[in-house]
Parts: structure tokens; C-alpha cells; sequence
């Protein structure tokens, strides 16, 4: 059990003075619990003889920390120094030697009052051990020095001193205080001048141990020995020159009472007036060269502990002509001419730091003050000057620290290094977290604020480092607070000593306010089984379950359940847990939440949206998204974000903010992955655009302190319905105004995250799905000016497969960032495939382009593909195609075949990688060993699905395109085995074509419907349409202009050059996705109830068809081909009211009515004049009676294999304009109405009874239809209404 716990009250310490410091500084009384704890083997001190342990206090102080503190390696004794009694000062320990254990505290060995009275022969004399101007008695109320040595005999310690009393212990344990350099020698000698004429100078010398300096004169002698004792022996005038002790090499005498110091850089040559003189000078310096004898203490400087701030710099200083190089080691700073001068251990002059202050001058110079002389020192840049006066100020607190509490603490080895970045020697602490940490770390823990982390200074705050503190330190350590603290740290994510300010907040915050990286308790569920488990700790010696306990959330003042001990505090009072009671002491103002409330979530929690730390700010106009290249009006600025505000102040002291954003103002949030430059070196920035046309640009030093401030920011401006596009590194992110899908009569509020060429968005409803669009493969991107009311706003259209989505922002400047940021991320941005405008089918633009091209006009070209092409024209096709793929069309009047086809092969070869990839390229040649083909071509199928998805759609085209080149062999020429020697070198991206490689790219060819699992409709498909291209050849009609295979000219309304658009038309494409698609690319809204309809028009305009929902578009078109003029055919979208819904049952519909009727025959007697009859539409078919009367049906035409065209030919001279056509395999049949509403209704109904349903889809008005259709990228449906817009003008993109 622990020793009885004595109390002192204050009274008992009125008559202490407080133990004095390591630098003859007295401490204040200590007014508190003291208690007899020694488990360091230091030297103590006492207020009276009465009051030393005895043999028994002995055993007891040393039986409750042996187990603790493992056994030293005993270190050798060392005579103490005899220090004059009339200098008044206390005797000195004898220095630790460097070269041995790195870390004692006191020489444990050293040797104790009571042995020094009771053996005669031990080597310690009264006057070593004196303390103070009367040190005789044990009555006159001075202090008496025992040490306490836990590693000896305990029957040796104390065997001669009053037993059975408790000590009265200070807590200053020890003191660690330095010789003072004593002058070994000094007086007047020559000095012979370096300018070598022979001519020497009158020189004051001194040479104190440490150096040998030289002055001009001797003047302030005598005023320098009257204040010596005041002053501690300073120097009061600062010498000409000096050499370090340690840097001579060698003293040897010459003729004429001369002797020289020899040094690596110079020899210095000295004159004494008389031989003994000579004589004692270089046996002094003789004697101080000489290596420290075994035993015997080493030359120090006048503190025996360095300074951690050691810098060194050229500088201007006033009074000297040229730069000085100046450095700063411990408590010197020293001034050298050049760094030779530096490194050869020559000097001018050294300034003590002891009694000197330093004071900011202008903003390159800075002064350093001694009671003596002022130095004026001015720097490069403001920076530099910064840096050297927190280095001087170090330096200057320095030497008023005292190192008796650190060296205790770091007794524990865990402790002699950072918890947090492992730099040496730490030197300040956490108290209520139980770590020691260096400057720099405790700087950063001061700003989580007292209740996270209450910092204190080892050297400095020595009033509250108790005995019980101390030796909670010693118990837990660094390595045992970090089995908690860092339990999870990875590898990659670990703080160095040479971190930077912001990479070490980052850190520290990450590790003691979130808890990001420490061990999570199991068990517990609630904060009351937290604090159950503490109040069950404390009466325990387990400190450290205690500690996880409260870091895990327990609270300290928790409600025990016992009224007399009602805090875990008195409960361990109770039990006698004295570090149990010290460590709820330090944390009794702690506030740490349940570590649950992080594990979910490593990244910043809601429960404490707080952030500060330095960042760098701007708020002048906003670089756009396209050029961060660099700022220079970018200040570094103490931020803070507290309560939704973001405020910045000129420094962490300032204590009014110069500036205060309001985050739930901002609308978007631009993120820059590179570095931008800034006058005060690299950052990485983050602009905030606020409602108010406002921006402000932040930067953070590293990435990981940028994007945690991310992580902030958005949260106090975007819902947590959305928080996942906060996740993803996102480098947009924002609100913005938009229409799509299933409601495009209503702009809604959607939240928008650009990532990469993907934009994600979302609505933020509770039933809102987040929905991405793929910007690569956009077939419309535009921007137009809209009228909404009485504003003009700017309007950005995107349109991705059969989806159409409009956006625009808050304000001018927010919409010209999403617009600019979309653009780029659209556009083509590399030379890999991944980086190139895509169809919606991942195919880059320009290889599709350049195969429907080839299709359309080079399938019956004799040699296409081997043709060469104009190398200029192919260039600046490719770089047309660079710039913007999604604008390039191509067109047979204004590109050759060849350079087409070239541009091709040219793309495939210079892609950044092959498109068969280089890594395969070992696996392809090798399927070559199988002889079997079949077993070639599932080798083939596997080496194709390991293929990235983009190379493998790419290859899928290029293939599909090469077979179909090569069914047309006989007229063009290409069998597969050309077109295999053609493009393995594409292929494979190789300067020759090997046999290897042909034969593979042959066999990819030949077996391409194998390969690709093509079904037999689309072989037929591709079959189909390659005879209708052929028959197009034959024709020689280059006037009907597809721009390319699958690509139709669609005109609005009607047929202007003004109207046209360029559309792709796949095999599979419907009329309510060609209007859809066309409508979009014209800025015109698609609203269900204008009954937008594609119509066929061929004969010159002559007839029109409206054409079923049902009906494949491509089918159609390439059916023009069997006309007389094919280029006289078009389609056109118009709005017609014959498709409204009908509601009839087709198969139950019988109508009749007179209409006149031409067979369109040459008969004489007919007179080619209309004649009226009886019509009847029934059954699915048409049937012409004489009248009404007739039973037997003059003609029969069955609808399936009819077309039904409004309009009549002129050369019919039809008696009224409103007729219509119908047309079958072999004949065409001419009916006449009298009115246009007849016209309309037999041509509608003459298709609905065709095709068993209306013009349109029965889903028009469904909106679950729609929503169906949608997510597979289905055309828009009547359902979706919006207000139609005044297009002032329109941009393409």
C-alpha cells in the first residue's frame, strides 16, 4: 500500500523561502500537498536536519518504485567542484558525461551527507557541500543536501540521520545547474597584424576555457572586475577577434618570447614581454587542449543543455562593412566573417544572451539589446527576419528554464522523444493527456483549446509540476498514451519531426480531437456503462484503463451512487490511488465525446464543427477554374470556423477578426488539385462563391489540410441528405438551378458535384436518387440565353444519350464557373481514350465519326485504306478532332476519303496506349501456338474481356467496321487479310507489321461475330444495310448526303439550311427519340401536347408520312434508295394534330365514306380523272365499292405491306389539294378528299389500323412510363412540360 499521505499546511512553509532554481532563481513556497516520493536518484533538499529520512522512509520510498523503474547501469563517480564560499553560490553537481548514459538525472553515485560524516576517507569536504552565506548548523534555517540514491545499498544511505520522521520534499528534485567559465588567463600581449608586413599590435588577450579572444584595448578593465560579481562575469566590450579552444590544433613557441596558436584556417603569432610570461600563456593553452582526464568534469557552455533553435544566416550588421555570417547556438549568438571562418572555429566577437532582450526595428531589421552594446541586424526578407527573432526569443527564455522537472520526466525513455513526431528532448507537455510533446506539437495542441488538451511547459511552468504529476508522467509515458492515441495510426499517415505547420495540425487534430486513429473500446454501449466502468477503474493501480475510459467519453464528474464519495475522484481518494486522483485532477475540465460518435465516420463529426489553423486568404476577383497558375495578393491569415462563420485575423493573438464570411451563403465550392504560387511559396486553394457575387480563395499548405477544411466548409453549407457527394474528391461542388427528366416545366434547387468528367447531382428530397451524367460522352453541350419573366438568364444544355438536362446559377459568376469547369471536363484533355469525347456508347467521337464516313463512302472504293492521304489536311483534321470532337462533321464535299482514313489510323497509332495494350501484347502473339482456330479465338475472347471497357467498345467498332469492309471485298478490293496488314501496326502501336501480329489482327477480323456474340438479326442488319449502300453506289446519286453510315440531315418544320441537323441515327432509333434528340440540339423544348411528329417527305415534298412510334427510323431511310431520286428524300419533324390519341379499338373500327380514287394507270377511257367510290376501312384492309350499294368490293388492299403518304403528285392534277397516297410493293393507289380534315383522319386511321395503335406511345401520359423510359435513356413523353422560351440567341459550345 501506498505511504501515509503527510499534509503541510502553508503555515508550516511561512518561513521557506522556496527552493531555489538552476539559475539562482527562487521559487515560490509551495502551498500544497507534498508528499515523499524520490524514484529518480536525485539529490534533495531539506529545511532541516530533523526532517531527512531515516533507514526505514528509505525502504519505503524505494520499495514502491523499484518495480517500476528498471535498474541503471551504475555510473562512475565524479568529484563535485569547490565552489569560493564568498561568491554566495550553491555547490554545483557534477555534469553528466555526454559520452555515457545518455540520460541521467543527478549522478546517482554521487556521494550524501550522512556517508561524508560517517567515513573519514570519502572525498568531500564541508565547504563543497555548504549552502548559503552560513552553512554550519542544522538551527540558522538552511538547507541541507542528502541525496536519495534508490540504486544503492539501502544500509549505506542513510545510516547516520534522525530517523522516524517524514521529509518535507520540495518537488524541484534536483538542480542542474553549469560552471561558470572561469578566466584562465589574461593580459597584455602583441599580436602580429595578418597583413603580413611584420608590424604587431598592442592586444588585450583573455582566454576563459572556451576561447582565446583578443581586444583593443583594456580601458573597461576596471569596470569590468567592479561588475563582475554583479553580472556573473560578462563581458562588458565585445572583442576584435577570437579562436574556440576547441579549435586550436596546436601551440608551440618561437624566438623572441613569441608563440603561435595554430589553427585549420590560420596561425596566429603572439609576443609576451618576458619568457615566463611566454611561458604561463602557452602551458594554459597547453593544458586546456589536452583531452578531460578520466573523472574529470568537461568544458561546457554556460548551459549545460543547448538550445533546440540553432540557426545560422547571413546577415547586415550595422558597423560592419560587409555581410556576417551569424549563428545561433545555445545562449551565443556569434558573429563570423564569412563560413569558412565559421566552420574553422574563428570568430569576431560572441554576444551573450543572458541579460540581453530583442525588439522588432523595421521589416527587415531587428536589434538585439545588451547592457552593453545594441546590435542592429537587418535581413533578405521579412520572413528571414521573423525566423531569427522567435529563435532569439527561444534562446533568451533559454537561459531562464530550468531542466530539473524534464529531466525527471524523461527518465522514462518513452518520454525522451514526441508523442506526436518523435523529435528529441520534448520539452513541453500535455498534462491531462499524459503526453510530452515538442514546441512545435504543443503549439498546435494549444489551439484544440484547454478542454482537449491543456499544455505546460517542462521548463517553464515548473509550479505545477507536483510530485504526483511527475511521477504520473514516469507511470504512463509516451509509448503507453499512444497505445490509445495511436492505435489505428497507419504507416503512410505518421507525423516526422520535420513536418510542416499545417501538415502538423492536420495531424494533431486528427488524432486528439476526432480521434481518428485511436482504439475503440468494446462493450460499451452508452455513456452510462462508460462511466459504471470508471468509477470501477479508478480504486485500481490500471491508470491506463482509466485514462481509455475518460478519452473514450466517461465523464470525470459522473454520479457514483455513493453520497459520501460521489465523484470518481473521492472514490480513489478512498482507495489511496494517488495517480488515479492526480489524472482526474487534470482532466476534471476535459471534455472528450463518446468515441462512438467517430467510428461510423472517420471524418470530421457534427458534434464539433470547429476548425482553426493558418490559411492563406484572398478576396479579390477569382482566377477561373482554368488558371491557377499563381497569386500574389494571398495573405497568411489565422482562420477560425465556428458556428457557420469563417472569420480570419491577422494572427492567432489578434483579437478582433479582419474579415467574416457567412459559409451557409456560399453556393459553390471550387476545389484546385494542383499547387498554385503564391508570394509566400505553394498552396493548395479553395474558392468559396458566395450569393452576393462575392469570392473568397483560401489556401491550405497540403493537400491533407485543404481537404479536411473541405470537409468542414461543406458541411455547414450542404444538407446531410447529400453529404455522399461530399465524399468523393470532388472538385466542384455547389447549388444550381435545374430541369430534366421527369419534370421539365419547373426549375428545382439540386445540389451538383463535379468529379473527373462525371457529374453527380442529386435533389436532395428524401426520395431523390443521386444521378450521374457522363460528360465524355455528351452529344449536345450549349449555352443560350432564356427569358424567365422579366430577367435573361444563361442556360446550359447537356444532352447525353436520350437525356436532356438544364442548368443555370445563382448569379453571372457562379454560372460562368460550372460552365467553364463542365466545358473542360467535356473536352478531349489527353492523347489516352479515356481522355477523348465519347458516344454514348464509349466509343471516342472520332473513331465513329471516321468509320460512318468510311462506310457511306469508301465501302466500294477500290484500296480504301490504303490510299495515303494529304499529311497537311490530316494533321489539322486530327487537331479539329482534339480541339473538339462533338463540333467536327464530316461531310463528303468538304473531306477527302483518304485523309478520313488516315486520320483514323493516325489517332489509333499515337493514343497513349495500344489499343490492343502493349502489356497484352505477349499473350496475343502467343494464342498463335494453337493451330486450332477455334482455340485461337477463345483465347482471343479472353485476352478481349481483360481489355479496359473503353478499348474494348473501341475494339468492338473498329472490328465491326473492318468485317463489313471486307464483305464488300469484291468491290472494294479489302479482303481481311489487307486490312489485317493495314492495321496491326494501329493495332498494336508497332513501326512494322510482323507476321504474328497481321495474323492476329486477320483473325480478329474474320472472327469478329464470334468474338463479339452478334446475333443474327444484327448480322442481317449490317447485311442489309450494306446492300442498300451499295445500291446507292450504283446509282451514282452523290447528291443524297448522310453525312457518313447511320448519319441523316433532320430538318424542323421545314427544309432550310437554317433547320438541318446532323443526326446519328442508330439501327434501333424511333421517331419519339429522333424528334426528341433533334428538338434538344435546336434549343426547342419538347412539350407532349404540340404533337411533335417525324415525317418521311420524299417525290420533292411532293408526299409526306407520318411515321408509327413503332417504326426503326434507319429502316425507313435506307428504303430511299430503291427511288428514282434518292437525294430528293428527307425527314422533318413538324407538330400534327392527326397524332392526337384516339382511343378507338382498331380491330372493332369500320369506316366508310365517298372519296375519289385514281389508279394512277394509263388507260385511255379513264382519262387519268379521279372517280369517286365507295371506301370502307375494315378488317385491315381497304376496300373500294362502286357506291354505297355495292356488295363486292371492286379492289382489295391489305394494309400490312402498304405506306399510307399525305399529298397527291401534281402531275395527277388532283380536283382538290387534299389527297392522299398509298403506296404498295408493285402499285400506287391516289385518293381525293374534299376537306383537309378528311385527308388527315383516313391517313391516321389507315396507320392506326396498321399498326394496331396511334401515332404515339400508349406511355405519353404515364409518368411511371416515363420514369421507366428515362433511366434507360428512353425519349422524353408527354408528360414532361415546360414553359416554351423566348431563344434569343443561341452558342454552340
Amino acid at each position: 500500500s501506498a505511504p501515509p499521505v503527510q499534509t503541510t499546511s502553508p503555515e508550516h512553509l511561512t518561513n521557506s523561502k522556496g527552493p531555489t532554481g538552476a539559475n539562482s532563481i527562487q521559487k515560490a513556497p509551495l502551498q500544497r500537498t507534498l508528499t515523499p516520493i524520490a524514484p529518480y536518484g536525485e539529490i534533495f533538499l531539506y529545511n532541516n536536519p530533523e526532517s531527512t529520512p531515516d533507514h526505514g522512509a528509505k525502504e519505503g520510498l524505494q520499495k514502491g518504485f523499484k518495480d517500476k523503474i528498471k535498474l541503471k547501469k551504475q555510473r562512475k563517480k565524479t568529484p563535485k567542484q569547490k565552489e569560493s564560499m564568498e561568491k554566495g553560490s550553491s555547490p554545483a553537481p557534477t555534469i553528466p558525461d555526454p559520452f555515457k548514459d545518455e540520460y541521467s538525472t543527478v549522478d546517482e553515485c554521487a556521494s550524501i551527507l550522512p556517508r561524508a560524516g560517517l567515513d573519514p576517507s570519502f572525498g568531500v569536504t564541508p565547504e563543497a557541500l555548504a549552502v548559503g552565506p552560513a552553512a554550519s548548523g542544522p538551527n540558522d534555517g538552511s538547507l541541507i543536501m542528502v541525496e536519495c540514491d534508490l540504486y544503492s545499498d539501502p544500509a549505506d544511505a542513510l545510516g547516520g540521520v534522525t530517523r522516524n520522521a517524514l521529509p518535507d520534499i520540495s518537488p524541484y528534485a534536483c538542480f542542474y545547474g553549469a560552471p561558470k567559465n572561469q578566466m584562465l588567463k589574461v593580459g597584455w600581449l602583441d599580436k602580429l597584424s595578418p597583413q603580413g608586413n611584420c608590424v604587431f599590435q598592442r592586444r588585450w588577450v583573455r582566454f576563459d576555457g572556451e576561447s582565446l579572444a583578443y581586444y583593443n584595448n583594456d580601458k573597461d578593465t576596471l569596470r569590468r572586475r567592479q561588475s563582475g560579481n554583479r553580472q556573473g562575469g560578462q563581458r562588458e566590450m565585445y572583442s576584435k577577434g577570437m579562436i574556440l579552444a576547441s579549435a586550436i590544433r596546436q601551440v608551440r613557441g618561437l624566438g623572441d618570447n613569441k608563440f603561435e596558436v595554430v589553427n585549420s584556417l590560420r596561425t596566429f603569432i603572439f609576443r609576451a614581454e618576458r619568457e615566463g610570461e611566454r611561458q604561463e600563456w602557452m602551458e594554459t593553452l597547453q593544458t586546456a587542449m589536452r583531452p578531460p582526464a578520466c573523472g574529470s568534469q568537461k568544458r561546457s557552455d554556460s548551459l549545460s543543455h543547448l538550445s533546440s533553435t540553432n540557426k545560422r544566416g547571413l546577415l547586415d550588421v550595422r558597423g560592419y562593412k560587409s555581410r556576417v555570417l551569424v549563428s545561433l547556438v545555445g545562449s551565443k549568438v556569434r558573429l563570423c566573417k564569412t563560413e569558412q571562418d565559421y566552420k574553422a572555429g574563428l570568430a569576431i566577437a560572441e554576444v551573450e544572451l543572458t541579460a540581453a532582450n530583442i525588439r522588432d526595428v523595421d521589416r527587415r531589421g531587428f536589434e538585439i539589446n545588451t547592457p552593453f552594446k545594441n546590435f542592429c541586424f537587418t535581413a533578405e526578407s521579412e520572413r528571414e527576419k521573423e525566423e531569427w527573432i522567435e529563435a532569439v526569443q527561444e534562446s533568451i527564455a533559454e537561459t531562464l528554464s530550468d531542466y530539473e522537472v524534464a529531466e525527471k520526466i524523461w527518465f522514462n525513455k518513452a518520454n525522451r522523444s514526441c508523442a506526436d513526431c518523435r523529435a528529441p528532448q520534448p520539452e513541453w507537455a500535455s498534462v491531462n493527456l499524459g503526453v510530452v510533446v515538442c514546441k512545435k506539437c504543443a503549439g498546435q495542441h494549444r489551439s484544440l483549446g484547454p478542454s482537449i488538451s491543456k499544455v505546460r511547459s517542462l521548463k517553464l511552468d515548473s509550479s505545477i509540476w507536483s510530485n504526483a504529476l511527475v511521477e504520473l508522467f514516469l507511470e504512463v509515458g509516451n509509448k503507453n498514451a499512444n497505445s490509445f492515441w495511436a492505435a489505428n495510426l497507419p504507416l503512410e499517415e505518421e507525423l516526422y519531426s520535420g513536418a510542416s505547420a499545417e501538415q502538423r495540425a492536420t495531424f494533431i487534430r486528427r488524432k486528439y480531437r476526432e480521434r481518428k486513429y485511436g482504439r475503440i473500446l468494446e462493450g460499451f454501449h452508452n455513456l452510462q456503462q462508460l462511466n459504471q466502468a470508471l468509477c470501477a477503474a479508478v480504486v485500481l493501480p490500471d491508470i491506463l484503463q482509466t485514462m481509455a475510459l475518460v478519452f473514450s467519453g466517461a465523464d470525470v464528474m459522473c454520479a457514483t451512487g455513493d453520497p459520501t464519495f460521489s465523484t470518481p475522484y473521492l472514490l480513489a481518494q478512498r482507495a489511496g490511488q494517488r495517480l488515479q486522483m492526480e489524472f482526474l485532477h487534470q482532466n476534471k475540465l476535459s471534455d472528450f465525446p463518446r468515441l462512438e460518435q467517430w467510428s461510423e465516420n472517420t471524418s470530421l463529426s457534427d458534434a464539433s464543427l470547429f476548425m482553426d489553423g493558418f490559411l492563406y486568404i484572398s478576396s479579390g476577383p477569382a482566377k477561373t477554374t482554368l488558371d491557377r497558375r499563381g497569386r500574389d495578393d494571398m495573405a497568411r491569415r489565422w482562420c477560425t470556423l465556428e458556428g457557420g462563420s469563417l472569420s480570419y485575423y491577422e494572427s492567432e493573438r489578434s483579437p478582433s477578426a479582419i474579415g467574416r464570411v457567412d459559409v451557409t451563403e456560399v453556393v459553390s465550392l471550387a476545389v484546385s488539385t494542383k499547387e498554385t504560387m503564391t508570394g509566400a511559396g505553394a498552396v493548395f486553394t479553395v474558392e468559396l462563391y458566395l450569393q452576393t457575387e462575392r469570392v473568397l480563395i483560401v489556401g491550405a499548405e497540403t493537400q491533407e489540410t485543404q481537404h479536411d477544411w473541405i470537409h468542414a466548409l461543406t458541411k455547414c453549407f450542404i444538407p446531410s441528405k447529400v453529404e455522399g457527394l461530399v465524399q468523393k474528391d470532388s472538385e466542384l461542388i455547389g447549388r444550381l438551378h435545374y430541369k430534366e427528366g421527369h419534370d421539365l416545366y419547373h426549375w428545382r434547387t439540386g445540389w451538383f458535384m463535379l468529379e473527373g468528367s462525371s457529374l453527380h447531382f442529386s435533389s436532395g428530397d428524401e426520395e431523390g436518387e443521386e444521378e450521374v451524367l457522363q460528360l465524355k460522352q455528351l452529344q449536345e453541350l450549349t449555352v443560350s440565353i432564356h427569358t424567365e419573366g422579366e430577367d435573361k438568364i444563361q442556360v446550359l444544355l447537356m444532352v447525353e444519350g436520350r437525356r436532356t438536362v438544364y442548368i443555370h446559377g445563382f448569379n453571372k459568376m457562379d454560372f460562368a464557373l460550372w460552365h467553364s469547369a463542365i466545358t473542360l471536363a467535356a473536352g478531349t484533355d489527353g492523347k489516352a481514350l479515356s481522355d477523348q469525347q465519347l458516344t454514348k456508347n464509349g466509343v471516342p467521337i472520332i473513331v465513329d465519326s471516321c468509320i460512318a464516313f468510311v462506310t457511306q463512302y469508301g465501302l466500294c472504293q477500290e484500296g480504301v485504306y490504303q490510299r495515303p492521304g494529304d499529311p497537311g489536311r490530316v494533321a489539322l483534321l486530327l487537331e479539329e478532332f482534339t480541339r473538339d470532337a462533338r463540333n467536327v462533321k464530316l461531310r463528303e464535299k468538304e473531306h477527302q476519303l483518304e485523309d478520313v482514313t488516315d486520320t483514323l489510323k493516325s489517332f489509333l497509332s499515337q493514343a497513349e496506349d495500344a489499343l490492343l495494350t502493349k502489356e497484352l501484347y505477349p499473350y496475343w502473339v502467343s494464342a498463335l501456338d494453337e493451330k486450332d482456330e477455334r482455340q485461337r479465338v477463345k483465347k482471343y475472347s479472353t485476352f478481349i474481356e481483360s481489355l479496359p471497357k473503353i478499348n474494348r467498345s473501341t475494339l468492338d467498332a473498329l472490328l465491326q467496321h473492318l468485317y463489313r469492309i471486307q464483305q464488300c471485298s469484291h468491290l472494294n478490293h479489302m479482303p481481311s487479310e489487307k486490312l489485317a496488314s493495314v492495321f496491326s501496326s494501329c493495332f498494336f502501336q508497332t513501326r512494322g507489321q510482323t507476321p504474328q501480329e497481321t495474323t492476329v489482327v486477320h483473325d480478329l477480323i474474320s472472327n469478329y461475330i464470334t468474338l463479339f456474340s452478334v446475333n443474327e438479326d444484327r448480322v442481317q442488319q449490317m447485311e442489309k444495310e450494306n446492300s442498300f449502300i451499295t445500291r446507292w453506289n450504283d446509282k451514282k446519286d452523290t447528291t443524297f448526303s448522310p453525312a457518313g453510315d447511320l448519319i441523316f440531315e433532320v430538318y424542323l418544320e421545314k427544309r432550310q439550311p437554317e433547320n438541318c441537323c446532323l443526326i446519328k441515327v442508330s439501327p434501333s432509333m424511333r421517331p419519339t427519340e429522333l424528334a426528341e434528340t433533334a428538338l434538344s440540339m435546336r434549343n426547342v423544348t419538347f412539350n407532349a401536347d404540340d404533337l411533335w411528329t417525324t415525317f418521311e417527305v420524299i417525290e420533292n415534298g411532293e408526299l409526306e408520312r407520318p411515321l408509327h412510334h413503332s417504326e426503326r427510323i434507319l429502316e425507313q431511310v435506307l428504303e430511299w434508295s430503291t427511288l428514282d431520286c434518292p437525294s430528293s428524300a428527307f425527314l422533318v419533324l413538324k407538330k400534327f394534330s392527326g397524332a392526337k390519341k384516339d382511343g378507338k379499338d382498331q380491330r372493332q373500327f369500320i369506316k366508310g365514306d365517298y372519296v375519289k380514287f385514281n389508279d394512277g394507270s394509263s388507260n385511255l377511257l379513264s382519262g387519268h380523272k379521279f372517280q369517286d367510290k365507295y371506301v370502307v376501312l375494315r378488317a385491315e384492309k381497304l376496300l373500294l365499292y362502286r357506291d354505297i350499294k355495292g356488295t363486292k368490293a371492286e379492289k382489295v388492299i391489305h394494309l400490312n405491306s402498304v405506306k399510307c403518304y399525305l399529298g397527291l403528285k401534281k402531275k395527277l392534277k388532283p380536283p382538290t389539294g387534299w389527297g392522299f397516297t398509298v403506296y404498295t410493293d408493285k402499285q400506287q393507289w391516289h385518293f381525293c378528299c374534299e376537306k383537309r380534315e378528311a385527308q388527315v383522319g383516313w391517313v391516321t386511321d389507315i396507320i392506326r389500323m396498321k399498326y394496331g395503335s396511334d401515332l404515339c406511345t400508349k406511355s405519353v401520359n404515364s409518368k411511371e412510363a416515363a420514369y421507366h423510359k428515362f433511366s434507360r435513356g428512353g425519349a422524353v413523353t408527354e408528360g414532361q412540360k415546360i414553359p416554351t422560351h423566348n431563344h434569343n440567341t443561341s452558342k454552340q459550345v
